[in-house]
């Protein structure tokens, strides 16, 4: 037998002897790329699921004529977003388990749960946002005054906040649509810091769109709602401990 041979087989009966052979990947650099690898599909399939709404926003004008329907072009991209926090929550809790990474069939699952609930909350909050648009860049023909443009404005940011807290709601739970819409509600009133990151997480979703514009925006959103679903922990932990317990 030769000393290569013979050097394997005592690194074998040392693995064995120990009780654990260890995995390729299982180093912390094989842990990285597989974060990396989960986040740059998640991020390819949440991009896509905003084509529909990058193809209306481009089609439409930039003029104050369309207020109200810009917000409503967002509609589309709202089964993709749900299905990217499925996904990113998916990803922990698969590598807590021992799961291989599956990130497409994580966000496949997640669309297929919870793409009807994402629309049915999403619609209404887009309608609101677009008549509080409508009735702000209208503001002089509509009569509006200046301090009633502001409380507009104040409507239009809770109920947007709101909207991404019952989606970070119907990504990870099975709760009835009135349900989710509740839970949220009252999260958000018991947990102002938890609305206070949502709203800065808005901001910065604006900001990046204002410098880099829609698409190469819709490229990191996948980073963007990581942040999301770290913000709105807390929250989710209460409903966990509600429903779930």
């Amino acid at each position: 037998m030769s000393a290569a041979s013979a050097g394997r087989g005592a690194g074998a009966a040392t693995g064995a002897a120990s009780g654990r052979v260890r995995e390729l990947g299982d180093g912390p650099l094989g842990r990285l790329t597989a974060r990396v690898y989960w986040y740059l599909v998640v991020g390819v399939l949440v991009a896509l699921g905003t084509v529909p709404t990058l193809v209306a926003l481009m089609l439409l004008d930039r003029s104050s004529g369309n207020a109200l329907i810009v917000p409503l072009c967002l509609l589309p991209a709202a089964p993709g977003l749900v299905a990217g926090l499925f996904a990113l929550d998916a990803r922990t809790t698969e590598a807590t388990a021992g799961a291989p990474p599956a990130p497409a069939a994580a966000f496949a699952r997640g669309l297929r749960l919870g793409w009807r609930d994402a629309l049915l909350l999403a619609a209404p909050a887009l309608v609101v946002l677009g008549m509080v648009a409508t009735s702000v860049v209208h503001r002089e023909a509509a009569g509006v005054s200046a301090g009633y443009a502001v409380v507009l404005l104040v409507i239009g940011a809770a109920v947007l906040v709101w909207a991404l807290a019952a989606l970070t709601v119907v990504a990870l739970f099975r709760l009835r649509t009135r349900d989710v819409a509740r839970v949220a509600l009252d999260g958000l009133a018991r947990r102002p810091a938890v609305a206070a990151g949502l709203l800065a997480l808005v901001v910065v979703a604006a900001g990046a769109v204002w410098l880099v514009g829609e698409a190469v925006a819709a490229l990191l959103l996948v980073v963007w709602l990581a942040f999301l679903l770290r913000t709105a922990r807390p929250l989710l932990r209460d409903v966990a401990r509600r429903f779930t317990a």
